[in-house]
């Protein structure tokens, strides 16, 4: 029997504010999250790019200093977040054993890595700190926040580009489904303005060049769009079935109709044209809730304002939804906050949940000139969303072909 699953705890730290709500009040004010660098490493690497969306409260504020000495960035923004969603969801009463994570990053601790790269080289291999290993593994995150919380369920971590941590929602939806746990934390993180990643993306002509004017460089859907911008930070959700939650008294956000996973199979950096495989996924993750099509009334886009990514992602939303598509409201908030890399997703779904919550889609900011082959209702201003039961979806799409849709509606 399908149990009902509800999202009860909502946490972050971005480019946009150092929570969730603060991140959710920005994106509603058409903020951007995109400033300049002042790293002293960008004039000594002479990087490319010199602007990125990074996090506005540091790491250092928030958690203690032996924390930030034993995390890697990525796994500090991923405790932070965690933290908030779990105090905002009451800190559950719950038996370790009926408690997981889901947690999800693209590319782990980078940081770590490549420093402890440079001390190797620099200083000998008796300078590398014991601690590299634990820092700079993937499923660091994941382990920090199950020993913060005690969640002996078990502690898993998916890596799939910049699908990830839609993909860890989707995959908590079906643990608990399955029984193996009664709360889950699920989410993502990433910590990769480093000189590395952006010269590596600057060499795929993947990000913006609009250096001149770092606010307005993000801009999906436009005519002018030329690439994405890099972001930082992570976001987290607490998931539990809904008779759990009721038992105990929570407030309950949003319900978790569920989510869908495909492959493309098309070509490691470059979606497939024709969409098809993420419209299986997004057709997917609304029918085997139950729902038809036709009750989707919102959207949140993967939308990176790279020209060919978001012309896939229409060809995918028109495969699934025909022409009815012109008729959703569609948010793109990575005009705001940047690209995530592996927690793109997990912002987005938050974002949605904030939607479905106070009925109000968020702003696409920077939209200008809308291309006129992309024929979206695309949100450029905060806008009602109509009374009664309402669906939305959140879309992440990544390298490698790695599809992952997940599906929320109002309670």
């Amino acid at each position: 029997m399908s149990k009902r699953i509800v999202v009860t705890g909502i946490g972050a730290t971005t480019p946009l504010g150092g929570t969730a709500e603060e991140s959710w009040q920005a994106l509603l004010g058409g903020v951007s999250g995109n400033r300049a660098l002042e790293q002293d490493w960008v004039e000594r690497w002479q990087v490319p790019i010199t602007m990125a969306a990074q996090v506005v409260v540091p790491s250092v504020d928030v958690l203690s200093r032996q924390e930030t000495k034993r995390l890697d960035p990525n796994s500090q923004f991923a405790l932070t977040a965690a933290r908030e969603a779990w105090a905002d969801a009451g800190s559950p009463g719950v038996e370790p054993e009926r408690l997981g994570v889901n947690w999800a990053t693209g590319i782990g601790g980078l940081w770590t890595l490549l420093d402890a790269w440079d001390t190797l080289r620099e200083r000998g291999p008796r300078r590398v700190l014991p601690m590299t290993v634990p820092m700079l593994m993937a499923n660091g995150a994941a382990a920090a926040i199950s020993m913060d919380i005690g969640a002996r369920a078990f502690s898993r971590t998916d890596v799939s580009a910049c699908a990830s941590s839609t993909e860890s929602i989707a995959n908590a939806y079906d643990h608990l489904q399955a029984g193996l746990a009664d709360v889950i934390i699920a989410g993502g993180s990433e910590a990769c303005i480093h000189p590395l990643p952006i010269a590596s993306f600057a060499a795929m002509q993947a990000l913006s060049k609009r250096m001149d004017d770092p606010a307005t460089a993000s801009r999906p859907y436009d005519v002018t769009r030329d690439g994405f911008v890099l972001g930082e930070g992570a976001a987290a959700v607490v998931l539990e079935t809904y008779d759990h939650a009721v038992a105990r008294g929570a407030k309950i956000y949003a319900e978790l109709l569920g989510g869908s996973v495909t492959s493309d199979a098309y070509h490691i950096t470059a979606p497939d044209p024709e969409g098809s495989a993420a419209a299986r996924a997004m057709k997917a993750a609304v029918e085997n809730a139950g729902y038809s099509l036709s009750d989707v009334g919102h959207i949140n886009a993967h939308a990176t304002s790279t020209p060919v990514g978001d012309i896939a992602e229409y060809n995918a939303l028109r495969r699934v939804f025909g022409e009815g598509v012109e008729g959703i409201p569609v948010s793109a908030t990575k005009a705001s906050t940047g690209h995530l890399l592996g927690g793109a997703g997990a912002i987005e779904a938050i974002f949605v949940v904030k939607a479905l919550q106070e009925r109000v889609a968020p702003p696409t900011i920077n939209l200008n000139e809308q291309d006129p082959e992309i024929r979206l209702d695309v949100v450029t201003s905060p806008r009602q969303l109509p009374a009664g039961e309402l669906l939305a979806i959140s879309n992440s799409f990544g390298f490698g072909g790695h599809n992952a849709v997940a599906a929320f509606k109002t309670v």
